[in-house]
């Protein structure tokens, strides 16, 4: 069974909760999202001579160390997105990779972000960036995300049963199948209070203005993440422009 190892990058905030979560596999032969470019944060994972990078997405709390991280190493980094890869093909929705005597396995999961991957570690945990978080619920960056995307990303994360969530941001959550319900559950809870908000407006998801609709359904959102609140908000309009 290949080796997990979780370390937490010193960039914590209302966007990454305790801080990104870096993934070592295998003893140090992939790192999954090196996260930000801070001194000794990448001095670790420089000593642990990786020879494979991959990346959950394109954020730069994610991705900051990454190509520094390579080329310190000579590794091949790897994302779905091919301006996020350096020395190595763009990364294949379903593709497997080895690590020691399993392989992982590459899903793409849109909706977070257009590259959002998943990885997959056979019979034990799923890797999902910021797909699932290990607490609260994440951000859908309109344009680049996409309401439709991720409720399709979930439904392909629960169909993989019970293996244990390790997330970018967070604690591992013991079950993706249940953190997918949850998520989903979360998300149509939500769209329902956006239809509410444009009913009282007396506007439709085409005509709303995201600020006066951001107002009644996240009212008390702090103004340090406003920007996330009506970034998930003119994605969620799109989404029910589309659909309603």
């Amino acid at each position: 069974m290949v080796d997990i190892e979780r370390i937490l990058a010193p960039n914590p905030g209302p966007m990454t909760l305790d801080g990104t979560n870096t993934y070592v596999l295998g003893g140090g032969q992939v790192v999954v999202d090196p996260g930000p470019a801070d001194a000794e944060h990448v001095e670790r994972l420089v000593a642990l001579a990786p020879r494979l990078i991959l990346v959950t997405h394109r954020h730069t709390d994610h991705t900051e160390a990454a190509a520094e991280l390579a080329r310190s190493v000579g590794a091949e980094l790897r994302g779905l997105d091919p301006e996020q890869c350096l020395g190595g093909e763009p990364l294949i929705d379903g593709e497997w990779i080895p690590v020691d005597d399993v392989e992982l396995q590459i899903l793409a999961t849109p909706g977070h972000t257009s590259d959002s991957i998943c990885i997959v570690v056979p019979g034990r945990a799923v890797l999902t960036g910021d797909t699932i978080l290990g607490r609260g619920s994440t951000v859908i960056t309109h344009p680049d995300g996409s309401v439709g995307a991720f409720l399709a990303s979930l439904d392909k994360l629960e169909a993989l049963g019970e293996l244990e969530v390790l997330p970018g941001h967070g604690e591992p959550r013991a079950s993706i199948a249940e953190a997918a319900r949850e998520y989903r559950a979360h998300r149509k809870e939500r769209l329902g209070e956006v239809r509410e908000a444009l009913a009282a407006l007396g506007t439709t998801a085409a005509d709303a203005k995201v600020a006066e609709v951001t107002d009644r359904v996240y009212p008390d959102v702090d103004a340090s993440i406003r920007f996330a609140a009506e970034a998930s908000m003119a994605a969620q309009l799109a989404y029910l422009a589309t659909t309603d």
